[in-house]
């Protein structure tokens, strides 16, 4: 079983930094191997949804996994991973779960296929917490028909251990064994989810994925997970904070302010080496500046304003235009 050093995407620095979900720990399987026969054997991890590699968007939504291990041939990844393969390459789900689960050590293990477009963070953490308050070996998604999916789900590992030394006890091998024989063995929950479970089998799929995500109630929240991930951020901040930013400096000063006010502000927040607070307490500064500037454009008359003197001859007052330290006419001699 290869295990080759850990891939990361041209440019981004490796991250060494421990990621363990706040409340279970676990590592994650990723299955990245299979044929894509629906797909004409094309590259179906690689493939692009929102600008990110469906591989790539999966290993964002499992990034508090304590070790994760994808199933497949090396490739250029969002963030580091681990790589095993199972014997002989291509024997099948069943055989790609066992090479995989090899490589953890985690009591809980996310088992995900690597087509998934819309799986999230937070859908991986709703899968531990109904394992670990449930008291059942697995928790899956269904998908919109009821359906199964073992390949997003969460598992206890010591169980998935026991079913895969059984099989291989009763046929010597698993390679070619569909995953409902293993699966089928263990208690299961379920978790309704028809949108984090689609998956991307032909090409139809692939084209409901990549309009579903530029529809107006997701493209931007997709657009800022992809500069991060291209970027290789790891910051989750108050947009909405931003926005009004970029609103209050394009109206208030130019339309132009709005990009390059928004690019200040995250410039001084990382010099400060500050997170989501840092960010936030630079943008109210900034707001307030834009509402300064925005201000001083509004007419308004000086409350002190008095007319002019110019004429007025019956009150003996110095005239307006006469300075005030003009000295006293000169009278000697």
């Amino acid at each position: 079983m290869p295990d080759a050093a850990p891939a990361a995407q041209p440019g981004a620095d490796p991250d060494t930094s421990p990621r363990t979900s706040p409340d279970t720990p676990h590592d994650a399987i990723v299955l990245a191997g299979g044929a894509a026969r629906r797909l004409g054997g094309a590259d179906k991890p690689g493939l692009r949804v929102g600008g990110r590699a469906l591989l790539d968007r999966v290993l964002t939504a499992c990034a508090d996994a304590g070790t994760t291990v994808v199933v497949a041939d090396p490739r250029p990844t969002v963030r580091p991973v681990r790589w095993a393969r199972e014997e002989p390459p291509g024997a099948g789900p069943v055989a790609a779960l066992d090479a995989g689960l090899r490589c953890t050590t985690a009591e809980a293990v996310v088992v995900l296929s690597a087509d998934l477009p819309f799986l999230e963070v937070a859908t991986v953490r709703r899968l531990l917490t109904a394992l670990r308050s449930s008291g059942a070996e697995g928790v899956l998604l269904t998908d919109a028909d009821g359906r199964d999916q073992p390949l997003v789900a969460a598992y206890r590992a010591s169980a998935l251990r026991r079913e895969l030394a059984a099989l291989t006890d009763e046929h010597g091998s698993l390679t070619g064994l569909p995953l409902r024989r293993l699966t089928g063995a263990l208690e299961l929950t379920r978790v309704p989810d028809p949108v984090a479970s689609f998956d991307c089998d032909t090409w139809d799929d692939l084209a409901t994925a990549r309009a579903r995500i530029r529809e107006h109630g997701h493209v931007l929240d997709e657009w800022i997970s992809a500069v991060k991930d291209e970027l290789g951020i790891d910051l989750d901040v108050d947009t909405g904070i931003l926005l009004d930013l970029a609103r209050d400096a394009a109206h208030g000063v130019a339309r132009p302010a709005a990009p390059l006010t928004t690019f200040l502000v995250g410039y001084a927040a990382a010099q400060g080496r500050g997170g989501p607070e840092a960010v936030a307490e630079a943008a109210r500064k900034a707001a307030a500046l834009a509402l300064r500037w925005a201000d001083e454009d509004t007419p308004e008359a000086p409350s002190d304003a008095k007319p002019h003197a110019k004429g007025d001859t019956t009150s003996g007052a110095k005239r307006d235009d006469t300075p005030a330290s003009a000295p006293a006419p000169d009278v000697a001699g």
